[in-house]
């Protein structure tokens, strides 16, 4: 008798399959966290009950979590043949969100939804596994424990503007961690004089159809199969730089006494869409009478300064839909700085001093522009 649910596009061989390669990655990370105690009473099935709980933290510790996704930087970096970092980008998204108030990502749980796994050992199957092969190398690399997720086909609900992917998902993820009252950075101990710290990235996750629509101004509606076009794609594909464990040891959460700061930080700002004008003016800096003066950022990728031209961005439009080549930024006090920068080269993070934090003016943010001419712009 014909498998007929296979027929109406669900494989639950390839599911199972999919399922059980993803639990022993996961298993592989219990014991990854000395913050995280991992309960298995599943009795050996994949599709077991297990829990968690916290251990090793200072008392008081409160539970969080953040959601966020890779949104639709998944087309350039199928296209790219970049699968195996595509992790980096929700890592980065979901975790940042807990750092940037102090906090201590740990945790992480997933949903992944392709149109299809395809048949166990073929491309598209192959293709999948190497996604978790990557999140399973971030989990090692940065201690996370990978506790839970779930695998969906649902064939046309996801798409992409490539007709012959041989992998089309959406990828979206829970990240679990702690902060503490007393270990918090609200940006409420801002004041004028302090450095103001950019954090080197390229492109994020965010304003990817800005990144899509450039692409296919410059080499055609079809630009993934424009030979032309492989070397700008792969650009466009580069993984997320991680800076949350950097900033989370920053912070003093691994030390003996994780009450206790290595640096006095008192902000961290995520740079996703608009955030320059949102994040740090809008929501920090307006309702404490202060101004940021980003004299310095990082030159912006080559790619994206394409990008730009391409889609006819002017300079504001790029700070606004992008990051400007920087994925954060943290403001220390000026006898600090020096320090800083060198304690995030020890991670392989490249970090500059960017500007300054500056009384109210008759702006809230001002940036010197490096796409282009050297304009300076306002954020009101």
């Amino acid at each position: 008798m014909a498998d007929l649910y296979r027929q109406d596009g669900v494989n639950i061989d390839a599911g199972d399959a999919f399922s059980r390669f993803c639990n022993n990655i996961n298993n592989n990370t219990y014991r990854l966290s000395k913050f995280v105690k991992i309960t298995d009473m599943s009795q050996g099935n994949f599709r077991g009950p297990k829990g968690y709980s916290f251990i090793n933290l200072p008392k008081g510790c409160i539970e969080t979590g953040e959601v966020d996704g890779i949104g639709t930087k998944v087309v350039v970096i199928v296209a790219a043949g970049n699968i195996f970092t595509s992790a980096s980008n929700v890592i980065a998204m979901t975790a940042m969100d807990i750092t940037r108030w102090g906090g201590l990502p740990l945790l992480f749980m997933n949903t992944f939804d392709v149109r299809s796994l395809g048949d166990i050992n073929s491309k598209t199957f192959q293709l999948c596994q190497e996604v978790m092969k990557g999140l399973e190398a971030i989990a090692h690399k940065e201690k996370y424990v990978l506790f839970t997720g779930e695998t969906a086909e649902i064939g046309l609900c996801v798409g992409s503007e490539n007709p012959d992917a041989k992998l089309m998902f959406n990828w979206c993820g829970n990240m679990i961690g702690v902060y503490h009252p007393q270990k918090m950075i609200l940006g409420n101990t801002l004041k004028p004089g302090q450095i103001i710290i950019a954090l080197r990235d390229y492109l994020r996750c965010n304003g990817f159809s800005s990144v899509r629509k450039a692409l296919s101004i410059k080499y055609g509606p079809d630009w993934w199969n424009n030979p032309e076009a492989s070397e700008d794609i792969l650009a466009c594909s580069s993984p997320s730089v991680l800076y949350d464990r950097m900033l989370n040891v920053a912070h003093g959460w691994f030390d003996a006494n994780p009450m206790k700061p290595r640096f006095n930080m008192h902000l961290i700002v995520h740079l996703s869409g608009g955030a320059f004008e949102s994040k740090l003016g809008n929501d920090l800096l307006r309702p404490l009478g202060l101004s940021a003066e980003l004299t310095d950022l990082f030159q912006p990728p080559e790619i994206m300064v394409k990008c730009a031209k391409w889609r006819g961005m002017k300079a504001k439009d790029c700070y606004k839909t992008w990051n400007g080549g920087q994925g954060a930024i943290v403001v220390v006090d000026p006898e600090e700085a020096d320090d800083f920068i060198l304690f995030a080269e020890e991670f392989g993070i490249e970090a500059k001093k960017a500007g300054r934090i500056t009384e109210k003016k008759d702006y809230t943010v001002s940036i010197v522009s490096k796409f282009g001419k050297r304009e300076t712009f306002y954020y009101k």
